[in-house]
């Protein structure tokens, strides 16, 4: 007795915390907040801006590259004294004496130098921009595919909640039946019409209700956690769904597959990528062609420009031969290639598979969602029979806690054949997404 006096007076202040927490939130807010605060979402965003990076990298195929640099040195070597001279333009005749050249003085050089380079041919490096380019397109994709099932799964949680509390609803009204029920067969036992194990009975099944409810409401709770985890909301409190859990109205869906899809367009980038690279390493065997130029400035004392030269040219340069190291490489970028085209057309087959079961779900949805409507008909009418003759005296109390039990269970039935109904027609939706 102290045990189930303890147990409801735990039920009442779960049921008083419960209530006092809750917070109202509608479909769009939700999938508003995620699509700002979800960490997935933010992942995915850096992946593209990485990619973005890589692609940004290939802009050194285009554009030059331009060093600047100041040196300084003191040296005795003669070489390199003659030379400092000549560099700063204050060499004379008396320079050209034997001794001094073979064991010239320390001079001290100060240069500055600016150096340009500018590709003008380099075809491999172009494919392999037009790679980057395409594994950036793909990381775009991919990105938008993940708010996509980020988006899915937002829905998804928010229709549990939605039948979380529908199942608190029925619970709650199931225990207020029990209640008034018990209150029938205490008086009847009072009266002598019933025996003390048909009001043991009632009051078994009002402890069981009791019990069902608090797991409702603790599921409550779970669904409410797992929405705020991908809104990225730490608040204290439970979330209440604006709306109910109704059935969500079909709208017109194409049965076959989109390739503008964006994972699809995401698999297809990623193949042009690969188709990129293949190309790349067959243009490595061709020269290069560079242009080069030095702006310098020499003097005896830091940053002095008192003397100054330039230099340009161009270089062709080609590799003729690096023990079969490239040979290799493009055997492999090939075979990448030709891979991911056969990943490619896997995936598409897979998809439109996964389309098809989702559109047979769908139906199935809707045939389950006629028959439990029926059933949850036939339980009622059952129930309220079943009540009318208990209250007359002539029902048995199992057969009418075994109608009240059904009841509840085919409301409980229906209302999860309205959340897979509408789960099942939002992911043919997000499948069938352009």
């Amino acid at each position: 007795m102290k045990k189930l006096i303890l147990t409801y007076i735990g039920f009442v202040t779960f049921s008083i915390g419960f209530a006092q927490q809750q917070g109202t939130i509608t479909k769009q807010e939700a999938l508003q907040k995620v699509a700002e605060n979800n960490y997935s979402i933010k992942m995915s965003q850096q992946d593209v801006l990485a990619a973005k990076g890589d692609y940004n990298q290939t802009n050194a195929v285009l554009l030059p590259t331009i060093k600047l640099s100041h040196t300084g040195i003191a040296t005795t070597n003669p070489l390199m004294a003659f030379g400092s001279k000549l560099n700063q333009e204050i060499l004379t005749s008396a320079d050209f004496n034997p001794s001094l050249l073979n064991d010239p003085s320390q001079i001290e050089d100060f240069a500055t130098r600016i150096e340009v380079q500018q590709p003008l041919i380099n075809l491999d490096g172009l494919y392999q921009r037009k790679a980057a380019k395409a594994k950036f397109n793909a990381t775009s994709f991919q990105s938008e595919r993940t708010k996509e099932n980020i988006k899915l799964e937002v829905e998804k949680a928010y229709m549990q909640l939605q039948l979380a509390y529908k199942a608190v609803a029925v619970l709650e009204t199931a225990k207020e039946a029990a209640i008034a029920n018990k209150k029938l067969a205490d008086n009847s036992f009072a009266q002598g019409y019933l025996q003390k194990a048909d009001v043991l009975a009632v009051d078994v099944r009002v402890t069981e209700i009791k019990n069902q409810l608090m797991y409702a409401k603790s599921n409550v709770k779970n669904a409410s956690d797992y929405l705020k985890v991908l809104m990225n909301d730490t608040h204290d409190g439970v979330l209440k769904p604006s709306d109910e859990l109704t059935i969500d109205i079909e709208q017109a869906y194409a049965e076959n597959l989109s390739e503008s899809r964006s994972d699809i367009q995401a698999i297809q980038q990623s193949t042009e990528a690969y188709k990129h690279m293949y190309k790349a390493d067959k243009m490595s065997f061709l020269p290069r062609l560079n242009a080069f130029g030095t702006y310098e400035f020499h003097d005896d004392k830091v940053f002095s420009t008192n003397a100054k030269g330039y230099l340009f040219g161009a270089k062709l340069s080609w590799n003729v031969f690096e023990g079969s190291k490239r040979i290799g490489k493009t055997q492999k970028s090939k075979a990448e290639y030709e891979k991911s085209k056969l990943q490619f057309q896997q995936y598409k087959a897979q998809s439109q598979v996964e389309l098809n079961s989702a559109i047979r779900m769908l139906q199935d949805a809707k045939n389950n969602l006629e028959l439990s409507k029926l059933a949850l008909e036939q339980s009622k009418e059952s129930l309220r029979i079943r009540t009318n003759r208990f209250e007359q005296g002539l029902e048995k109390t199992t057969d009418l806690l075994m109608a009240e039990s059904k009841y509840a269970q085919k409301q409980l039935e229906y209302y999860t054949t309205i959340f897979k109904h509408n789960y099942t027609l939002a992911y043919v939706k997000f499948l069938t997404t352009n």
